[in-house]
């Protein structure tokens, strides 16, 4: 099993400085599944604050802003994520509650 990050989408500024479309906010899923089905994923938003000569917006790839999200996030955040998404499919496994009714 690992973790697969993919990217949702973007929010960009069409122009910041002499700069046009910077991206600002990337939206994105985490997810992982086991062989027998079993899932489990993350969703959020962060917000990049992008340093250095920018990247023209139409050569960013998703491994790109995959990168720049998982930095902005910090690996302790992106660590956490994975140990959530991993707690999800035991709990699939090895299900601790129930809900329902008993007639």
């Amino acid at each position: 099993m690992a973790i697969t990050w993919k990217i949702n989408s973007m929010d960009r500024d069409i122009k910041q400085g002499s700069n046009d479309n910077i991206v600002t906010t990337i939206h994105w899923t985490a997810s992982d599944a086991d062989a027998d089905g079993n899932s489990g994923s993350s969703y959020g938003s962060v917000g990049v604050t992008l340093v250095g000569t920018p990247k023209a917006y139409a050569d960013i790839t998703e491994a790109d802003a995959i990168g720049w999200a998982k930095d902005a996030l910090g690996t302790d955040e992106v660590t956490a994520i994975e140990a959530s998404i991993a707690s999800q499919i035991t709990e699939m496994k090895t299900p601790t509650t129930a809900s329902g009714v008993s007639w």
